[in-house]
């Protein structure tokens, strides 16, 4: 199974950081899951390790440099996603989640998330 995983749960999972789920980490490390980490993310934590929020472990450079050696694929972002947005119900604001979510539809994979919230848009979204 493709599995996008979204910025916390991906921090989380490079970091052994123990808001990771049971189901998240059990997911995470079968074999059977390709994981997949989008540009997005990349984005989201370099903005916000750059202003200095402390929810942001990791610089955005060393996030890839992480992600690359826990063997993640790169999801970049591609027009079909960024005009996917517009399409979403408004459930959320956040517009990294938002095109975490229409990356997760247009692919298809399923994107795994704690947040309730991001939960909400679509059954393929697995809360974790």
């Amino acid at each position: 199974m493709n599995l996008l995983l979204d910025t916390h749960v991906a921090l989380w999972a490079i970091t052994d950081n123990h808001n990771l789920s049971d189901i998240a980490r059990a997911l995470i490390q079968a074999p059977r899951n390709t994981l997949w980490v989008s540009t997005v993310s990349l984005w989201e934590i370099s903005i916000k390790h750059g202003l200095g929020r402390g929810d942001m472990p990791v610089s955005g450079t060393d996030a890839l440099h992480y992600f690359s050696q826990a063997g993640y694929h790169l999801l970049s972002i591609e027009p079909e996603h960024a005009v996917g947005v517009e399409g979403l119900p408004s459930h959320h604001q956040d517009p990294f989640d938002r095109l975490l979510v229409a990356q997760a539809l247009a692919e298809p994979m399923r994107l795994l998330t704690h947040d309730r919230t991001v939960a909400s848009y679509s059954d393929t979204i697995i809360l974790v």
